[in-house]
């Protein structure tokens, strides 16, 4: 058994990334019908608002769905008391130390995973009772460890260490990304970018125009010398970023104008390396389709290779 099929209940072990102000009903439904884990983001801070997306899932899809609980951000528990309270049965949490508040939703029958993106991080995550991880590569977009360790590299360090199931995250946009992770020992993938880029996705048309137009090195990685590290497209903002070496963050103020108003200079807009794979908008029930397919092919095409 797939451990994270059984954990998340979903039909396939794909995983919405917790991508603030997007990660909301619209999109997170659309992953959960077509047989993938949406979930829905609290990293923007608007409580009220992330609180009815929960709610309006269950009008919204009657598969399972999760939400992110980002430790660092959350200015009290009144979120994770929601969780609880709303039935909610699988959360991931990020961005903070994961003992904070694991025993809570444990206690309350939630499976919890913890998003680590690093050896030493998994392994807190591990002895703080999670059960299971979020393995963040260099390779995705938005918020990044300054140590840039690709992603097949850190699920094999994490695996020599621990046997908790492992969710994917960085760089997968089809079934060949998926095979490669699941070779190297993951047992789910996460994707942000790909469903950014999606039919079904709230942002506006000119931020999923230019991840189609982006080619595999038309990302950066900012902020390098200070904190928040973040992966973001190259755009004139982002290139007189790179070049001063520091982010105030000042820049990311505006970045619903980004999202939703669509000025592609208003904020750094975060996507990742995977941006160069896709070509084109598609609903979030073919994409996903498309990777089973595309995975189940190049199980069976790997598995007639022999030496």
């Amino acid at each position: 058994m797939n451990r994270v099929i059984e954990h998340t209940g979903s039909k396939y072990p794909i995983i919405q990334a917790p991508m603030g102000w997007i990660a909301r009903s619209q999109l997170a439904s659309a992953v959960c019908e077509a047989g993938g884990m949406g979930i829905i983001e609290t990293s923007s801070g608007e409580v009220d608002n992330c609180k009815k997306e929960i709610k309006i899932m269950s009008k919204l899809t009657d598969k399972p769905f999760g939400v992110n609980l980002p430790l660092l951000f959350l200015q009290d528990d009144s979120m994770v008391k929601f969780c609880v309270e709303a039935g909610v049965k699988f959360v991931t949490t990020s961005a903070g130390d994961p003992t904070k508040y694991v025993d809570v939703l444990k206690d309350a029958g939630i499976t919890v995973y913890h998003a680590v993106p690093s050896l030493a991080g998994a392994i807190k995550a591990a002895n703080a009772g999670v059960d299971g991880l979020v393995v963040e590569g260099t390779e995705g977009g938005g918020f990044k460890s300054p140590q840039e360790v690709g992603l097949l590299v850190l699920i094999q360090s994490i695996k020599q260490k621990l046997d908790l199931p492992i969710i994917a995250a960085g760089g997968i946009v089809d079934g060949v990304g998926m095979a490669a992770v699941f070779a190297a020992g993951a047992e789910g993938i996460q994707m942000g970018t790909r469903f950014v880029s999606s039919k079904e996705s709230p942002v506006h048309i000119n931020f999923k125009n230019k991840i189609i137009d982006a080619g595999i090195d038309d990302t950066l990685v900012l902020n390098k010398k200070s904190k928040p590290v973040i992966r973001a497209l190259k755009t004139n903002l982002t290139k007189d970023i790179d070049d001063k070496g520091i982010m105030d963050m000042s820049s990311m103020m505006n970045i619903k104008d980004l999202y939703f108003g669509g000025d592609m200079e208003a904020a750094p807009a975060l996507s990742g390396q995977s941006s160069g794979l896709i070509h084109e908008v598609k609903p979030v029930k073919i994409i996903i389709d498309e990777i089973i397919d595309e995975f189940n092919a190049t199980c069976r095409k790997l598995n007639n290779i022999k030496f």
